[in-house]
């Protein structure tokens, strides 16, 4: 639901929503649960659609530090972590760390998926 709410335009409740999710992950789960980690990144989302670009920057560093020790720095939701956190810096008009961050999403997934899958063109994509 709060996917929905947020491609609505309803900010507010979906940054509520969100924020009752991860609190209810984090005491089921745990905070490093890929699941919790996922509440983490759609909060972060959430937060950079309404330009509170330093919260969710904080959300989207969490997410990505998570996904690392859980998942691997190679893993589809990491890479999406580092995305995530490299278009908020860009929003907040940090281009070199965000480039950065770009570019080593563009460069593993040419490594894991090829130069022709759709999560690699879309990193390429994003450094265009």
């Amino acid at each position: 639901l709060a996917l929905v709410l947020k491609y609505q335009g309803k900010y507010d409740e979906a940054e509520k929503l969100n924020r009752r999710a991860l609190e209810g992950r984090e005491k089921v789960l745990g905070p490093k649960h890929p699941d919790t980690l996922t509440s983490v990144s759609r909060l972060g989302s959430v937060l950079k659609s309404q330009g509170k670009y330093e919260e969710a920057e904080a959300m989207h560093q969490r997410a990505l530090e998570g996904r690392e020790k859980v998942l691997g720095p190679k893993h589809p939701r990491t890479l999406t972590s580092v995305s995530h956190l490299g278009s908020v810096l860009w929003n907040q008009e940090r281009f070199v760390e965000s480039e950065g961050l770009e570019v080593r999403v563009m460069k593993t997934r040419k490594k894991v998926l090829g130069n022709e899958h759709p999560d690699t063109l879309t990193a390429m994509a994003n450094l265009a």
